[in-house]
């Protein structure tokens, strides 16, 4: 079905379409589009999805890479599991099917932030590696940089810092990532951020070594 919206100077056509379980619905174009956004913001949008096990040092690289651009004249916003799941989310547990919705949802809110704009950087352990993907599918210009904290379990463990490793060792909870429940490693990400000689990089060599992608990338160039 189509119609017709009379403006003063133009005919727009807009078409109806059916998404999922919603029907009979439009898109809404902008007046002010990404290019026009990017160029307010003087940069060029993007997401930065961080991945990898609990305690492997996600949030960690997120803050302290928002915290870097912001010093650089950059405007990001970090969408961080955790915090996700007191409101968006919350609804979602950790079978699963949850969990795919979970990094779906996820994917579609960075999405948008990078229309705006925006360096979004979402920092969850996000396990598997279809959902990942999924994502990375949702950006139309291939502005997907997938970051894999690649750190050892024994380190993970050995960190725990919020005693959930503990909690699933003793069985007090299931369906824990690298525990009971596996972690597909990406196969083509564009940043692994690893030990070196069997030290951890520190929060701002982390952060740098993601600022250098981008600048070679040109996302932080004036635009």
């Amino acid at each position: 079905m189509h119609i017709y919206i009379e403006t003063q100077k133009t005919t727009k056509e807009l078409k109806m379409s059916t998404v999922g379980n919603s029907t009979n619905i439009f898109w809404q174009e902008s007046p002010v589009g990404k290019l026009e956004r990017q160029k307010l913001l003087h940069q060029k949008s993007c997401v930065v999805w961080i991945t990898g096990l609990s305690g492997s040092g996600k949030s960690t690289l997120a803050c302290s890479l928002s915290r870097e651009l912001f010093t650089r004249g950059n405007l990001s916003y970090v969408l961080d599991g955790d915090n996700l799941r007191h409101g968006l989310n919350q609804d979602l547990g950790f079978k699963a099917e949850d969990r795919t919705e979970n990094i779906r949802r996820v994917g579609e809110v960075a999405k948008l932030f990078a229309d705006a704009g925006l360096i979004c950087i979402a920092s969850l352990i996000s396990p598997y590696r279809k959902d990942r993907d999924s994502c990375r599918a949702m950006l139309p210009d291939a502005n997907f940089i997938e970051v894999f904290m690649n750190m050892p379990l024994k380190l993970c463990e050995e960190r725990d810092p919020k005693g959930l490793y503990k909690l699933a060792r003793a069985g007090k909870i299931t369906g824990f990532t690298g525990i009971d429940d596996p972690y597909e490693p990406p196969l083509n990400c564009e940043i692994e951020i690893k030990q070196k000689a069997g030290v951890c990089p520190t929060p701002g060599a982390m952060a740098g070594e993601v600022v250098t992608y981008l600048e070679e990338k040109g996302y932080l160039q004036h635009q």
